[in-house]
């Protein structure tokens, strides 16, 4: 069942298709095609229908609403006055939507128990194989507002997905594609892709340079939570949102961070430990394994591609942390540590190695692994 507010945005889209299509007849000084009316005759009935139908949902809502009202006497409608009542459309817009993300939880529940109530506000979409006429038995929509809310939570609140660049898609599109230079070297004749430039004085003789791009596609994957909740705690919808609103916020976090790290590209983004842009640092001779010495950070850092250096994070596997804090530079016969501050284990630790932050995420590999920790530019990666 539409809501008043789909049928109209399905009105407004059909008075503009016709608008374009008046719109290239006349470009081209030609009539309308035999097609070309049978479609607009279709539209126009159409719309007819969908006007008819908020006809009378709004009738039903003005009597539903004088109804709730017994202490007023009921007015008998004038057979003169039009029958269509006009209402503000953000005025229709609230009734159709739901107060909260636990209101429209409960309605989901009482929507799929055995001969409940289906709020018509529900947007259905039905499971594949499974009944068109029974919503319940393939799901229904998050209201968009609800559904932004937990994932732009997951966008500022992540110690990843915070970092990293976002690009916004329109709501029927599934794939993003970009230009970016081809450049795998930074060599003279190779950066930009092949844009080169000489000083005035330079005997060599010039030669004409221009950009090289390679195409990006970005498709999109898809990233399903799934969730049990008690009988006690679908009584109470405002526990329930928290709990649903929480609960979700975090394992998209942890299921997203994870396919930044390790994603494998089949069904899922392709992880930086998968990628080509990888660049891994041997251990020092004779260090035992499964330990970190400073000059294993020492040679991170200056593989790290020097304009990405003031926008750098380090993350790090929770089990490298004792390693971190034992780091030592070797002075003469002794050492001074490189990691810990003055005061020893009394202080704060500083958190940082050359300045930028050392994040502990469980997504990084083990201690010893290859992905333990990781030095980037998340936002360029």
């Amino acid at each position: 069942m539409m809501t008043v507010t789909e049928m109209r945005a399905e009105i407004e889209s059909l008075v503009k298709k016709m608008g374009d299509l008046k719109a290239a007849v006349a470009t081209e000084q030609r009539e309308y095609t035999g097609e070309e009316r049978k479609t607009l005759t279709n539209w126009i009935k159409r719309i007819e229908d969908l006007e008819e139908q908020i006809d009378l949902e709004e009738q039903m809502q003005e009597t539903t609403r004088r109804l709730d009202q017994p202490e007023k006497e009921p007015e008998k409608p004038n057979p003169r006055e039009s029958r269509r009542t006009e209402i503000a459309r953000d005025e229709q817009e609230n009734r159709d939507r739901f107060a909260s993300f636990g209101e429209q939880l409960t309605a989901v529940y009482q929507a799929c128990k055995p001969g409940g109530y289906v709020d018509p506000r529900l947007a259905s979409r039905a499971a594949t194989g499974l009944q068109e006429g029974r919503p319940s038995d393939g799901g229904f929509l998050v209201q968009t507002d609800f559904a932004s809310r937990i994932l732009e939570n997951v966008w500022t609140s992540g110690l990843v997905t915070s970092r990293v660049t976002r690009y916004t898609l329109s709501g029927n599109s599934n794939a993003l594609k970009l230009n970016g230079m081809d450049e795998t070297s930074r060599a003279d004749g190779s950066r930009a892709g092949g844009i080169r430039g000489y000083w005035a004085g330079e005997a060599d003789e010039k030669t004409a340079s221009k950009p090289k791009f390679r195409q990006i596609e970005l498709k999109l994957n898809k990233l399903i939570g799934l969730c049990y909740a008690t009988d006690e705690l679908l009584e109470d919808s405002s526990a329930l949102e928290s709990v649903i609103t929480n609960g979700f916020t975090k394992e998209f976090d942890f299921k997203i961070t994870d396919a930044i790290i390790n994603g494998t590209g089949a069904g899922q983004p392709l992880g930086i430990l998968n990628s080509g842009c990888l660049v891994g640092i041997s251990k020092e001779a004779g260090q035992d394994a499964d330990t970190i010495v400073y000059e294993n950070i020492v040679k991170m850092w200056a593989r790290l591609m020097a304009p990405s250096m003031p926008n750098a994070v380090w993350l790090v596997n929770q089990d490298c942390l004792p390693q971190l804090h034992t780091m030592s530079l070797s002075v003469g016969t002794g050492g001074i540590p490189v990691y810990m501050p003055a005061g020893g284990a009394s202080a704060s630790p500083y958190g940082t190695l050359y300045g930028r932050p050392v994040l502990p995420i469980e997504q990084c590999q083990t201690l010893g692994d290859q992905g333990d920790i990781i030095s980037g530019d998340l936002a360029n990666t």
